[in-house]
């Protein structure tokens, strides 16, 4: 099946996290770029009009284009709500940078329009292809550890900097990254029961967030999340504990850094992990004997939620992201900007 689809919005996203990947499926027709200013990366602008894609400035082109059959939205956050349910109610399917929007109720409304219109709206959740996500996923199906009992996640970088930046938390770092992190654990282990959040400004002199920690409890099992810019010794990206033993990932997915060097999806090795970098099992097998071993990264592929989208467009495929999950992402996330300092909160 093919698919004739517009992207909103020519800034890193598009450019990083999107386009490179479309251009590796040709299954998915790119037709029309839409800017406001199209200020930024003018090599690219110029190489996707030779490629005959259209680049414009007006979004109700994009709107009223019978072709085209779903809108990508990578323009800032809290444009996100207006411009998918503009999209919505002309038509278009609709796949949503994080945050989704600000709100669960927003995110309720936009899924209640899609429903009605028999069209797809879902938030794009790439780190569900993070390799790193994969290879904790795969110990989890496996069962190596037995029952987990604590998963710990870390998102963290040392950018010193004197800041001083006030905003609405969507452009914060939990609306920005904890998004993320928060979508991994509910899609491995649900809706939580409860939540705690310590979000606040560490470095930044205003009051917008910059760092975030949030725990995740289920029966029998916590998950943290946690992210700061002041993290000079890197703590491992995914540490999992269980009844039989424990798992350490160090290391973002490469996609990550490669595509920062300009390394592109398809280009020999993309992606690849070092083997230095794979995750280490310690466990207990059923006869008792400790085992030490090590798990090579899956190699992570960003494109794979276009795959999805594809299928749930063109032939009804359950979603990748389901409804329930976006709205216990969504609650969290409102949850946490609900109050100021550390607090808890029951789903």
């Amino acid at each position: 099946m093919k698919l004739t689809m517009a992207i909103a919005g020519f800034g890193k996203s598009a450019n990083r996290y999107h386009l490179p990947y479309l251009a590796l499926r040709p299954e998915i027709k790119v037709k029309t770029i839409y800017d406001h200013g199209f200020r930024h990366y003018p090599e690219a602008q110029q190489a996707w009009r030779e490629q005959g894609v259209t680049l414009t400035k007006d979004f109700q082109q994009v709107l009223t284009d019978p072709e085209i059959q779903l809108i990508t939205l990578t323009t800032p956050a809290a444009t996100h709500y207006q411009l998918a349910k503009e999209a919505l109610n002309h038509g278009k399917n609709v796949l949503v940078e994080k945050p989704f929007c600000q709100t669960k109720a927003e995110a309720a409304e936009l899924l209640a329009l899609a429903r009605r219109k028999g069209l797809v709206a879902m938030p794009f959740q790439n780190r569900r292809f993070d390799s790193d996500f994969l290879v904790l996923q795969r110990v989890l199906q496996v069962g190596y550890l037995g029952r987990p009992l604590e998963v710990e996640s870390h998102m963290d970088h040392y950018r010193l900097q004197a800041t001083q930046v006030n905003g609405a938390m969507i452009n914060g770092q939990f609306y920005g990254l904890g998004v993320h992190t928060l979508d991994q654990m509910v899609a491995l282990f649900g809706t939580p029961k409860q939540a705690y959040f310590d979000i606040r400004p560490q470095q930044n002199q205003g009051d917008l967030d910059d760092y975030y920690e949030v725990d995740l409890f289920y029966e029998g099992f916590k998950a943290k999340v946690k992210s700061s810019n002041l993290v000079a010794t890197p703590y491992p990206k995914f540490l999992l504990h269980g009844t039989q033993g424990s798992f350490l990932k160090y290391g973002i997915d490469q996609q990550e850094n490669d595509l920062k060097a300009q390394i592109m999806p398809g280009t020999a090795g993309f992606g690849q992990d070092d083997p230095s970098a794979y995750g280490r099992l310690h466990y207990q097998n059923s006869n008792g004997d400790w085992i030490d071993k090590s798990l090579a990264t899956p190699t992570g592929d960003y494109g794979r939620v276009y795959d999805a989208m594809l299928a749930s467009i063109t032939t009804g495929a359950p979603k990748l992201v389901s409804d329930q999950e976006l709205l216990t992402v969504m609650a969290l996330l409102e949850a946490g900007a609900a109050s100021a300092g550390p607090h808890v909160v029951t789903l």
